[in-house]
């Protein structure tokens, strides 16, 4: 299923939410844009930063949608994701998980919704259709992204299990991030806006992609990255 966009306000509804998120402005930001619960039905009642933090806040307030970046540190969301499998498979009031990330990855995709997440969508969401994600996931729903939801088919289609790519495997989840947004023309300010993290850790992190792959340009970075279908 994909997202819909409709003009109706969630207010006559309620949902206890919990974002769990490493960035600070950006939890600030999705609390702003939907936590006005008058208007909008969402009742943010807990935050995280990392995957200790989530597990404990979720485990404390048993909130009926958690808002899961993908990325995170301790494990990232997944390891969330598994820590939290009695509270998702509870009989009674479970939590439901719906990914909030800036990858668009088939494999970040792939392992939250294997790990029990209800959906996927990316930061580029609006606030109204973010409201209308969490509470179709609240009612059990399945709720993706358009592009991303033929990843999911895709996947489940196949029994094969996907190919290991060792020289992708050495770079960690932030790096592929930037490695993925260089490699589509995003130029080093317009990363770190998008990370939310500073022009001089996006230049640390392509320093590290280029010697972990053995490339010498963000051009042959480029290549390496559309042979692999990254982009």
């Amino acid at each position: 299923m994909t997202e819909e966009t409709t003009g109706s306000t969630a207010a006559d509804r309620h949902v206890r939410v919990v974002l769990v998120d490493d960035h600070r402005m950006f939890r600030a930001g999705v609390q702003a844009e939907i936590g006005e619960t008058a208007r909008t039905g969402v009742e943010v009642v807990g935050e995280a930063a990392d995957v200790d933090q989530a597990v404990t806040v979720i485990t404390a307030t048993r909130p009926e949608v958690v808002l899961l970046d993908v990325h995170l540190p301790g494990g990232g969301g997944v390891e969330v994701l598994r820590r939290c499998a009695p509270l998702m498979a509870a009989a009674e009031n479970p939590v439901r998980f719906l990914a909030l990330s800036v990858s668009d990855a088939a494999e970040d995709v792939i392992g939250v919704i294997r790990g029990g997440a209800r959906g996927y969508v990316t930061k580029t969401i609006t606030g109204t259709d973010l409201v209308n994600s969490v509470f179709r996931v609240q009612e059990g729903d399945a709720v993706f992204s358009p592009r991303l939801a033929g990843f999911v088919l895709d996947a489940f289609a196949s029994t094969d299990a996907p190919p290991v790519d060792e020289d992708l495997d050495r770079l960690t989840q932030r790096e592929r991030e930037v490695l993925r947004l260089i490699a589509r023309g995003y130029a080093y300010k317009e990363i770190a806006k998008q990370l939310f993290i500073s022009v001089k850790t996006v230049e640390s992190h392509v320093s590290a992609v280029l010697r972990k792959l053995q490339l010498s340009n963000r051009h042959e970075l480029t290549r390496w990255a559309t042979a692999r279908r990254l982009v």
